[in-house]
């Protein structure tokens, strides 16, 4: 299979389905979100020593595969695999999970403390970010944005949250808290 195939020149890109739309479509800047949050996370795998958090962030870098293929996929194609409540409240549990092992939170923090926590800080910044854009994708007529989704990306983000509390604990690092300056 060839890599380059030269249709994407002109600024066009093709969804899943044939149809051709420009790279700028706020469709694709939706599904690119999620391919650099994917990315994100693959650098999180690549650096963290903990293999619990690698084998859940690859869990999870599987999920944005098919929400990414939902999404370049409007017209809901029964060839793709679908995103599901299930998928969201594994998340949930497994955000659960982790809350029992922290202390309660009593501030908000800043983004930081270990590198494998700051780098999980700026995953759910993507998290949301690409979150929006599926909002304002909704937004359009004719662009629908699967509930399961929107839910999933939505639950990932404090996932994402909770895991870099968890990565701090782990390397006995406090996370930071938020400090407002009294002026």
């Amino acid at each position: 299979m060839k890599i380059y195939t030269k249709t994407g020149d002109t600024g066009t890109t093709g969804l899943l389905g044939g149809t051709r739309v420009s790279k700028g479509a706020p469709r694709i800047v939706a599904y690119g979100e999620i391919d650099e949050l994917n990315a994100c996370l693959g650098v999180i795998r690549a650096e963290t020593p903990h293999v619990p958090l690698k084998s859940a962030l690859g869990e999870i870098q599987n999920h944005l595969f098919t929400v990414g293929a939902q999404l370049a996929s409007p017209n809901s194609d029964p060839k793709i695999e679908r995103m599901t409540a299930a998928h969201t409240e594994s998340l949930e549990r497994q955000i659960d999970a982790m809350q029992q092992t922290l202390p309660p939170l009593k501030n908000f923090v800043l983004p930081g403390g270990s590198k494998t926590a700051a780098l999980l800080h700026l995953a759910r910044t993507i998290c949301r970010r690409a979150e929006r854009s599926m909002v304002l994708l909704s937004q359009y007529p004719g662009e629908p944005v699967d509930t399961w989704v929107l839910m999933y990306i939505n639950r990932l983000s404090d996932f994402l949250f909770v895991m870099s509390r968890v990565a701090n604990q782990l390397e006995n690092i406090q996370d930071i808290p938020w400090i407002p300056q009294k002026s």
